[in-house]
C-alpha cells in the first residue's frame, strides 16, 4: 500500500523526490501520511479536493483486496 500511494504521489508532482509516506496504526486500520513540497499541494489536493478524493478511494480499493483498512492524511 505504500509504496502505491508513494508511486501516485511521485507521479503527480514536479518534486518526487520530497515526496514522503509515513505509516501509522491507528484504531483498527493503518494511516498513511503524504507529505509533498509546499508548491506540490495543490497537485496532490486537486480541484475541490478531487485528486485527493480519488487518491483515496484507490488505495482503499487496495486494502479491501488485502483485507485491511487504511485511510490517508496530506500533511503540510
Amino acid at each position: 500500500m505504500k509504496e502505491l500511494l508513494l508511486y501516485v504521489a511521485q507521479s503527480l508532482v514536479d518534486n518526487p523526490a520530497e515526496v514522503t509516506v509515513t505509516e501509522r496504526e491507528g484504531a483498527g486500520e493503518t494511516v498513511f501520511e503524504l507529505h509533498v513540497a509546499p508548491g506540490d499541494m495543490g497537485k496532490v489536493i486537486g480541484r475541490q479536493g478531487r485528486i485527493a478524493k480519488e487518491i483515496r478511494s484507490l488505495l482503499r480499493a487496495a486494502a479491501i483486496r488485502a483485507g485491511t483498512r487504511v485511510s490517508v492524511d496530506i500533511v503540510d
